[in-house]
This record gives structure tokens, sequence and C-alpha cells, in this order.
């Protein structure tokens, strides 16, 4: 049975003897119609809200549901942007490893240039020292040529300048210089 606010307060109780008294029952309708009509305002006021809140936790949903495909969207960009930044350094190394190869393989073959004009050079310098050697000795023996020539002209001469003796013995010398 549903009964309105103004169903209680409207009803009518037929009297009879010794009934309730009419005016203590119309007041306690009245404050229950009152109390009901209060009950009835909450209880839609509540609908109201449960409502509201029904419609304000959808669209919550909605937006977990949102955020949880973005937070997945960027789980997923992230991972990919991790395996394209490592894939992009292992290039780089392998550039970089390349490179350093390149570099010490160039000086490594400039450092074998290197030790081999070293090599060279110092075959030339041994040469230079045996030439210089052999022309030091050379002219050692030039000049000794040329100061055993001077000597033994210089002997010549003082022995064509000495006087000569009557003696049968000193002119013996003389022609035995000249001799020689």
């Amino acid at each position: 049975m549903n009964v309105s606010p103004l169903d209680l307060r409207q009803q009518r109780f037929h009297s009879r003897f010794r009934g309730f008294d009419k005016v203590e029952v119309t007041s306690f309708l009245a404050a229950v119609a009152d109390d009901y009509e209060q009950a009835l305002r909450e209880t839609d006021k509540l609908r109201q809200d449960l409502s509201r809140m029904e419609a304000v936790l959808a669209e919550h949903r909605l937006q977990e549901q949102g955020l949880r495909a973005t937070m997945m969207t960027a789980q997923r960009v992230s991972e990919d942007l991790k395996g394209t930044a490592e894939k992009e350094a292992e290039r780089i190394i392998r550039e970089a490893e390349a490179r350093a190869q390149l570099v010490l393989d160039k000086t490594q073959a400039r450092l074998e240039d290197v030790q081999r004009e070293i090599d060279g050079m110092k075959l030339k310098r041994r040469d230079v020292e045996i030439t210089l050697e052999s022309t030091i000795q050379t002219l050692r023996n030039t000049l000794e040529y040329v100061r055993d020539q001077e000597q033994r002209e210089r002997d010549e001469k003082i022995l064509l300048h000495r006087p000569r003796h009557t003696d049968s013995g000193a002119d013996v010398e003389p022609r035995r210089a000249q001799n020689l």
C-alpha cells in the first residue's frame, strides 16, 4: 500500500462511541505525515546523490580505463624507446670500436714505418761512421805519407848542403844519401 503524506493528512476516521480523541489523532497523523514527507524528501535527495555519485563513479571508471590505456601505451613506448636506445648505443659502441681499431691499425702501421725509418737511419749512420773512419784513416795515411815525404826531402836537402870532406869516407855518405 502506497501512502503519501497527503493521504495521511486527508485521512478521516469514523466516529464511534468512546473512540479516540479526534484532535489527538489528527495531530498525530499530521506529525507522521510531516515525518513521512521529510523521509521521502531525504530519500529523494539520497537517490539524486546516488545518481550523481554513480555518474561520477562511471566518469572515474572511464578516466581509470583511459589512464590504464595511457599507462600501458606509455609503458610500451618506454620499452620501445629503451630498446631503440640500447640498439643505438650498441651501434655507437660498434662504430667507436671500429674507429678505434682503425686508429690503432693506422698507428701500428705508422709505428712500423717509423721503426723502419729508424732502422734505415741506423744503417746509414753506421755506413757514414764507417765511411768517416775510412776517410779519417785515409787522411792519416796521407798525412803520414806527406810527412814522411817532407822528412825525406828535408833529409835530402840537408845531405846536399853538408860540406864535403876530402876524406874518402866523407865522400861516400853524400853519394849514398843521393842514391836513397
